[in-house]
C-alpha cells in the first residue's frame, strides 16, 4: 500500500500521488476564498483539472473560470495562479512535466501570505525581463 503525503500551505493542501521520470501527479485542495502566488516555473508546465469546486485560473494575459470535468494548460515561463472564489473546497489534480520538478522552480510575483524567498527577489527581477524580451 502506498502512503501519500499531504503537505500543509497557507491556502490548502497538496498530495504527491505518484512522481516519475519527468511527471509528477498531485492533488491540490484549495480552501474557500483562498489562492495561490502569482507564479511561474522555468522548468515545469502544469495540466490542471477541476474535479470539484469552481476555479479562477490567470494563466498569461487571460482569466477563466473552471468548473468540475474542465482543464487547462500552464505552458514553462509563464505567470500563472490558481484560486478558489467558491464557497466548497476545490480539488483539482495536477499533472506536471518537465526535466526538474522541485518544490524549489517557482518565481513568485505577488504572495497574499507574505511567503518571502530572498532567493526569489532576484529570480523574479530576471523573470520579469525573460518574459518580456523578444527570443533572440
Amino acid at each position: 500500500m502506498t502512503v501519500h503525503t499531504t503537505s500543509q500551505r497557507p491556502w490548502g493542501t497538496y498530495t504527491v500521488l505518484e512522481e516519475g521520470q519527468g511527471y509528477k501527479i498531485k492533488r491540490i485542495q484549495v480552501d474557500p476564498g483562498h489562492r495561490l502566488s502569482l507564479q511561474m516555473h522555468y522548468h515545469r508546465s502544469e495540466h490542471w483539472v477541476v474535479v470539484s469546486g469552481t476555479a479562477r485560473v490567470i494563466c498569461g494575459d487571460k482569466e477563466i473560470m473552471l468548473n468540475s470535468n474542465q482543464s487547462t494548460y500552464v505552458p514553462p515561463c509563464t505567470k500563472h495562479r490558481l484560486e478558489n472564489p467558491g464557497l466548497i473546497p476545490l480539488i483539482l489534480i495536477e499533472v506536471q512535466n518537465g526535466q526538474y520538478l522541485g518544490e524549489d522552480d517557482i518565481v513568485r510575483f505577488e504572495d497574499d501570505y507574505n511567503r518571502n524567498d530572498n532567493h526569489n527577489d532576484k529570480k523574479a527581477e530576471t523573470a520579469n525581463l525573460k518574459l518580456i524580451q523578444p527570443p533572440v
